[in-house]
């Protein structure tokens, strides 16, 4: 007989609907000995979403869900919080799982996924965080592309976050002892979780497909407005963890600067936006290093030169 395993999924949501059932769906549809604990989290919706979260409590509890797995425990709260990272951490905080994880409102998971999880953490109980494969999908559900996930390197992820969330999962033990999420993140608290539990931890890529990342024009990943402050917070990150502001990082989030304060009728050109860019990047960067470091040199691939061409659509689908 396996050891019993629970696994705790915590889904932060917040006016997300149009998503919300399918996500559910594909957390308590997930098949095998191991017992669910799934926690949503609502920051307060005024879109409906209370009323589907109820909706699947009551058939949960009216047993008219089809169980899968060894068990089902569910709860949820609908209460106005500070953003994604305080959700996250109040899900965390009444989690009871041996495992955790967390899956976006507008993510899916690809049956079969827990199963394959949970039998990996009993197989090799020395891993600490284990991570799989993702395909992006847009609104409708079409496939899109491949997230670019590739086996465990804490020293390439100082200048690449090549894990994809809705597809990380991570012992207790290892979240506990690194401190938990950072609650001061709003946009890359996986990518700073996944450093510190890859600096202590044994951590392993699966190449197999997970879940579904969805990207939509509400999505924190497409939004003009706050790409500027997601780039500068995964600069921030690096340099917390590597002393080191990345090349690409720094011009990432110089080339959302420029985009922002450029008037309008200059931006249209793709080769100013690029020059000033690159101009803002190369005084940021010997500043914020103190000079030129020696990492920056294997960043001068000519795949990300043929990166700055490209909008940030193209990039994420490779």
């Amino acid at each position: 007989m396996k050891p019993t395993v629970t696994v705790s999924i915590v889904t932060p949501s917040y006016n997300q609907a149009e998503y919300l059932a399918a996500t559910m769906e594909s957390v308590l549809g997930q098949d095998g000995e191991f017992f669910l604990d799934y926690i949503v989290i609502d920051g307060g919706s005024t879109d409906g979403s209370p009323a589907i979260i109820r909706r699947y409590q009551e058939m949960l509890d009216r047993g008219e869900w089809k169980t899968g797995c060894s068990g089902i425990r569910f709860r949820w709260f609908s209460e106005p919080d500070d953003g994604q990272s305080d959700a996250l951490l109040k899900g965390f905080r009444m989690a009871a799982g041996d495992i955790l994880a967390w899956l976006n409102s507008d993510d899916l998971y690809l049956p079969g996924t827990l199963r394959t999880i949970t039998d990996f953490f009993r197989q090799f109980p020395a891993v600490a965080m284990v991570y799989g494969d993702s395909l992006y999908c847009d609104a409708a559900g079409t496939i899109l592309g491949r997230y670019p996930a590739s086996p465990f390197d804490i020293d390439r992820l100082a200048f690449f976050n090549f894990i994809p969330q809705p597809s990380t999962f991570f012992r207790r033990t290892a979240y506990e002892a690194v401190g938990g999420l950072d609650g001061y993140l709003n946009f890359v608290m996986d990518y700073d979780l996944s450093i510190r539990i890859g600096k202590q931890f044994s951590c392993r890529y699966l190449s197999l497909e997970l879940s579904h990342y969805r990207l939509h024009e509400a999505a924190k990943t497409m939004r003009d407005e706050v790409l500027f402050d997601n780039h500068e917070e995964g600069v921030r990150v690096a340099m917390k963890h590597f002393a080191w502001a990345p090349l690409n990082m720094v011009y990432g989030s110089c080339n959302h600067y420029c985009r922002k304060k450029i008037p309008a009728p200059l931006k249209r050109s793709r080769f100013l936006l690029i020059a000033a860019s690159l101009l803002c990047t190369l005084f940021r960067s010997l500043w914020l290093n103190r000079g030129i470091d020696p990492r920056d040199f294997r960043l001068l691939s000519r795949d990300n030169l043929r990166k700055l061409f490209k909008d940030r659509r193209e990039i994420l689908l490779g």
